[in-house]
Formats: structure tokens, C-alpha cells, sequence
């Protein structure tokens, strides 16, 4: 699908120097030349239209996908290899390249099928296709699928059009918002989605729309924004963060993921070191005003940034380098890797975090290919597209539990034939085998069922599978069962060697003033430790028990996930408590 460009146009095209496919390649940034482009570059295409008909839900990215689409730039060859190598074990997937001979040469002679890739005899300007393409949505949750294409804030006239290129190929339908005052500028490497009608953003797409922008599109507040976010892509709650003084391109895969519905990873910087203050600062905003689609505080993992080979971080000059700007292809992650000093413990923390996936480590800071030294990463040169017939399962994790406790589980589960079945499938950690309980029907597509947990000291494994009535299957989490969720038994997060024994509470959970917890042991005294999510320390001091229960007095300016640590000489236990 070539795009027409008027003469008038080609010439700026060509006095600006924009990128072929056989030129260098372009950074993530703006060139100094395309920064003149900008006062007389036309963005937005015609292939305008207008928003979905109906409610739309926008997926996330760890729901089943169907493609996996990648621009072949010839600078990183070895790169986009192992990628699309990890891929074609997931998906199909669709490489646009006018040299479809020598890139498939290039794979098959390197060991990778090529069964499931399309090649994409498509113009094209840069690799950073997170940023152009398009995103996938469903109409009425689990319908028909279809892809929402932004204006592309980059004078790249043939990176902006590729999302009709990719819908034309797949036969998915597209809307693209930049007619009218739906004219849109917005980049995918600034966009997160839980799937459930929350998304995630820098003020970059406040600044990008605000009155005299250089795109030439119409000034829009920000209620108007989140109304075009919301009739285009089912958007309710758009969250938008301060942009990084360090973070050039001001996007946010650069520095967090959403790992589920209500899990932040977010890249950790040392104390007072490049963006790190004003990353705390983003995340205690947002969890100080934003409650997860389940109504509970997200939950935050951090993950350190780590520096060059020289100790320097992008406030003395290095290059601006994370672990959370990952991609989910199905059942694999691929993460981007620097060194291994640094990157076995991040592997090994994506690991523990996403329990059965295949984690990758791609090296994007060598000498021969450094894709990092363009201010992107692995997120950033890959999108998705979602199957066409998604089982959904959304299912909010149970952390914690007492030993026979009743504990209820339920998910929603929605495919458009109907659900045949569901069921939760669960055992303690050692054993070899899965108990199956069937979840009921309980209307609104929601299921549910009760377990009682045995009278146990392992914790509890568990996941949801569903079968749809068309016979489609599928569980959650999409690697069970070699991935799984666990259930914490006496709300223990961490216990050392030496147990302090069986701790119950917190009492209650949230609280407001006060939060107790009994001891089963006898304790007379208890250092006592209070922090918050950004690992911040509000207390610490000793307290006495009365009659085996300990009361911790909350202040009143403490906020959100408060994680308590109870230390005897008997050993250490670490609980979570919601604040009010």
C-alpha cells in the first residue's frame, strides 16, 4: 500500500535527507534535519475515519496475540533475528522489507523457520515500529477486532502508514484518528493499557496536542484528549506522569511496564541519580490518586537501571538504559540485556516476577549493533496484534490466606461464542499433581467458586482455565501450568530461616488508625518497621504485645500499600497493609 506524496512534499522529503531503506538509520530521536521538516511536513494521512460505532476495549499486552511485526533495518540484523527467531515459536510474523530475499536468507541460513513470516514489500523510514504502528482493540471486550492508528509525531511519511499496510495484509479493520479535531498525535512507546479501560502516559501527549504544537493538528485539552482516547480505544482512566528531565523522548516503555492488571515494573536509579527522584515522584502520584481496575492500590516491583561500563547514568552521559522496555509475545518475554554483571540478576528477577514464561535477553548495547545508543530498546521495535477470537480471563490474584480458610475465586471469562466451562486448578507446592474444582456460572460473566485451604505450611498454587462453547481453550496465566499464582499462607510475604512462627493479621485489612496482628508464639517485644511501596522508610522502633496481639498505630499521612516488618528473636515476617 505505496502512499502518494505531492511533488511539493517530495522535495522536502528529499532536501531534509528523511530516510530510505538503504540510508543510515534513523534514531529514536528527531534529527537536527527533521526538526526543519517539522515547519513544513503535513502529518496525518487521508485515510481518515471515524471512531468505532460501539464501547471498544483496548487489549494489553500479555493477552494472546497473533502477530508479531517488526521492520527489517538493516543495521540490526542480529538483533531482529533472535527476535523474530523467539517469535515464530509464539505467532506469525510480518517483516516489512523491500529485500525479502536477502533477510530470508539471512534467517533460514541462521537457523530460523520460516513458516510463519510474511514478508511486507513496503516503504518504509525507521525500525522503531512500537511508535507507528497500529493498536489492537475489540469491539464489546472480546468482538471484532480492529486496529487504532495515531499521527506519528516523526516526519516519517512512510513509518505514519504502515498501520494500513499491516491491516490491509492481516484483514483487520482500522480507524485512524486524525480528521477533525479527532486529530490525534501519539506514539505507542507512550501508551500502556491494562486492558480493562485504564492506560498509562508521559504529559508528552498533552504537550503534543496543546495550542501550537509543530504538528499543524488542532489544539485539544485534555478532556478532549481522554473523550478521543476513549471513542477510539475504550479508554476511561488516562493517566499521564510527568515527563523525565533525562528521558528525551518522554516514553514511558523506556522506564515502566505493566506486568497485570494491577502490577507497575519500574525502572530504580540510585538514590537521587538521573530520573529516579522523578520517577518516585510519578509513582507515589499515581498510587496517591489511582486504584488498579479492581479497586485496589497498584502493586509496584522495581527493577535497577543499570549504568554504562564506566558506573555513568544519563545525567553524566549515559545512554538511557532499562529492563522494563520488554515485549510479551504469548508465552515468551523478550527483555533487553547489556552485560551480563547487571543483567543476571535483572533475568533472574523477570523470572521469579513471571513464574513458567520463556525469558529472553536480547544485547542491545554492543559495539557492532547498539540500539540503545538510539534511545530505544526492544519494546520499541516491535508491536503486536491480537488474535481475532480472544478467550479472556481476568482474574485479580490472591496473594494471601490463613490454613482453612474459605477463600473465594473468580474471573471473568468472555469469549464470543460463550463459555462452555471454567475451572480453577490448584495444589500446594509440593505436590506433583493439580486438584480441579469447577467455577459456576454466576452471571455477568463473572465465575466463581470456593476452596478451603488445607491445613497446610506450603503455600498454594493455582490458575484458571476456560473452554469457550466454540471449543476454543485457554488459562490464565497464559503459561500455566508451568506458570501459576501463589497463594501466601498466613500473609507471610517473607520469612527467614528462624520462623517467627504463625503471625494472623493484619487486623484489620485496610485499616485506617490502627493495625494489630496476633502472635501464636509467645512474644513479649517486637522491632517494628514501616514502609512504603517506593521502599521508603516511615518507621522503625520496638513495641510491646498485650495479650499476644500487637497494635501498630498508622499516621495519618501514610497513604496506599504499607509493607509492615515484625522482627523477634524468633525470626522476621514481612506483611502487607492497605492504608486508607
Amino acid at each position: 500500500m505505496k502512499r502518494l506524496i505531492p511533488i511539493i512534499l517530495l522535495m522536502v522529503v528529499f532536501a531534509t535527507t528523511l530516510v530510505s531503506a538503504q540510508e543510515p538509520s534513523l534514531p529514536k530521536y528527531l534529527t537536527e534535519s527533521e526538526k526543519q521538516a517539522l515547519e513544513t511536513y503535513t502529518f496525518g494521512n487521508a485515510n481518515r475515519t471515524p471512531p468505532p460505532t460501539g464501547p471498544v476495549r483496548t487489549m494489553a499486552e500479555w493477552e494472546e496475540v497473533e502477530y508479531l511485526v517488526v521492520t527489517w533495518q538493516p543495521n540490526f540484523p542480529n538483533i531482529l533475528r533472535q527476535i523474530v527467531a523467539a517469535a515464530v515459536e509464539e505467532c506469525k510474523v510480518i517483516i516489512t522489507t523491500q529485500n525479502e530475499t536477502s533477510v530470508s536468507n539471512y534467517l533460514s541460513s541462521n537457523g530460523v523457520d520460516l513458516t510463519n513470516i510474511t514478508f511486507l514489500d513496503e516503504d518504509w523510514n525507521s525500525i522503531w515500529i512500537r511508535d507507528y504502528a497500529g493498536n489492537t482493540v475489540y469491539s464489546d471486550d472480546v468482538g471484532e477486532r480492529a486496529l487504532v492508528d495515531w499521527i506519528y509525531n516523526r516526519p516519517r511519511p512512510d513509518d505514519d502508514v504502515m498501520p494500513l499496510a499491516h491491516a490491509s495484509t492481516t484483514g483487520v479493520p482500522i480507524y485512524v484518528t486524525d480528521s477533525g479535531t479527532n486529530d490525534l498525535v501519539n506514539t505507542g512507546g507512550n501508551f500502556m493499557s491494562d486492558g480493562l479501560g485504564n492506560a498509562f502516559a508521559s504529559e508528552l501527549i498533552l504537550e503534543e496536542n496543546e495550542p501550537g504544537n509543530p504538528y499543524g493538528v488542532s489544539a485539544k485539552t485534555e478532556a478532549q484528549i481522554d473523550q478521543i482516547m476513549n471513542e477510539y480505544m475504550g479508554i476511561n482512566t488516562y493517566i499521564k506522569m510527568t515527563a523525565l528531565p533525562y528521558d528525551v523522548i518522554n516514553h514511558i516503555d523506556m522506564h515502566m511496564k505493566l506486568l497485570d492488571e494491577e502490577t507497575l515494573l519500574v525502572s530504580k536509579y540510585p538514590e537521587g541519580v538521573a530520573d529516579g527522584p522523578q520517577i518516585e515522584v510519578n509513582i507515589d502520584y499515581v498510587l496517591s490518586n489511582f486504584n488498579s481496575a479492581f479497586g485496589t492500590p497498584y502493586n509496584v516491583e522495581w527493577i535497577d537501571a543499570p549504568p554504562s561500563t564506566g558506573g555513568n547514568y544519563p545525567d553524566t552521559g549515559g545512554h538511557y538504559r532499562t529492563y522494563t522496555n520488554a515485549v510479551f509475545i504469548n508465552k515468551t518475554v523478550l527483555v533487553p540485556t547489556y552485560r551480563a554483571e547487571v543483567d543476571v540478576p535483572a533475568l533472574q528477577q523477570w523470572e521469579e516476577m513471571l513464574p513458567g514464561y520463556n525469558i529472553v535477553g536480547i544485547d542491545v548495547d554492543n559495539s557492532g549493533e547498539n540500539l540503545i545508543s538510539q534511545l530505544g530498546a526492544i519494546h520499541c521495535i516491535t508491536h503486536t496484534i491480537g488474535v481475532a477470537d480472544p478467550l479472556w480471563i481476568v482474574h485479580q490474584k490472591i496473594k494471601e490466606a490463613e490454613t482453612n480458610e474459605t477463600v473465594t475465586i473468580e474471573a471473568q471469562v468472555k469469549h464470543n461464542s460463550g463459555i462452555a466451562s471454567a475451572s480453577v486448578y490448584w495444589k500446594e507446592e509440593s505436590a506433583s499433581s493439580w486438584t480441579e474444582t469447577a467455577l459456576s456460572d454466576a452471571g455477568n460473566d463473572m465465575w466463581a467458586t470456593d476452596i478451603t485451604i488445607p491445613n497446610t505450611e506450603e503455600n498454594i498454587q493455582y490458575y484458571i482455565a476456560a473452554e469457550a462453547t466454540s471449543g476454543k481453550q485457554a488459562v490464565r496465566p497464559i503459561v500455566a501450568p508451568q506458570g501459576y499464582w501463589t497463594i501466601n499462607l498466613g500473609n507471610v510475604l517473607n520469612v527467614n530461616e528462624n520462623s517467627i512462627g504463625t503471625v494472623l493479621g493484619p487486623f484489620p485489612n485496610p485499616a485506617t488508625d490502627v493495625v494489630s496482628f496476633r502472635f501464636q508464639q509467645e512474644v513479649a517485644e517486637v522491632t517494628v518497621t514501616v514502609s512504603n511501596v517506593l521502599g521508603q522508610q516511615l518507621y522503625a522502633g520496638t513495641m510491646n504485645t498485650e495479650g499476644g496481639t500487637l497494635s501498630v498505630p498508622l499516621q495519618s499521612n501514610w497513604t496506599g500499600t504499607l509493607f509492615v516488618t515484625l522482627a523477634t528473636q524468633q525470626g522476621v515476617s514481612v506483611k502487607k497493609v492497605l492504608k486508607n
